[in-house]
């Protein structure tokens, strides 16, 4: 029998698609184990335990995110940058629930502290053109992803019971917070 080519990679593609599919509670090495074919013991060889795929799982969502939002706001600016990483915050978050809530650690290390510094680096990017001074800036962007966050977390949990349309409500929240902004 030929042996399974793995790699840290797969290892957290996988776990990814087990917490989108099952939630991120149903993340063990057990079932990633199992969904790939091998002996829990194997996969030591690529993660630190479960603590350690805890945090590899968050920075792998971290960036994803950041790469996700990075692909929607090139070539805009200004109000059509911000609609477009609102949207593709939450469309992240639709898409990829328990990767999402990966991204969202319990504890920070440095690592961690470090790919978010990249997304907060982006978003401050997109703002300059706004001439904000950096503190108001950064009150902005936490604006921003409070709503996105919140959006999103009751959209998953089912917070949105009548037959409204989710897309139009998140573009409708998201040009009353850009108004508020030119104010």
């Amino acid at each position: 029998m030929a042996r399974k080519s793995i790699d840290k990679t797969i290892v957290l593609k996988t776990a990814a698609q087990l917490a989108d599919t099952e939630g991120l509670e149903q993340v063990t090495l057990a079932a990633i184990a199992q969904r790939l074919g091998i002996k829990t013991p194997s996969l030591y060889n690529h993660i630190d335990g479960m603590n350690g795929l805890r945090k590899d799982l968050a920075l792998y969502g971290i960036r994803k995110l950041t790469e996700e939002i990075t692909q929607a706001s090139v070539g805009k600016a200004g109000d059509k940058a911000w609609l477009s990483i609102g949207t593709a915050y939450v469309s992240f978050a639709r898409q990829h629930p328990g990767l999402y809530e990966a991204t969202l650690p319990a504890s920070i290390d440095h690592d961690i502290q470090a790919a978010g510094d990249t997304l907060i680096t982006l978003f401050l990017r997109v703002l300059e053109e706004y001439n904000l001074k950096e503190e108001e800036a950064l009150h902005v962007v936490r604006g921003l992803r409070s709503l996105v966050h919140g959006f999103a977390s009751l959209e998953h949990k089912g917070g949105f019971g009548l037959s409204l349309d989710h897309d139009e409500s998140l573009r409708r929240l998201l040009e009353t917070y850009l108004k508020g902004l030119h104010r």
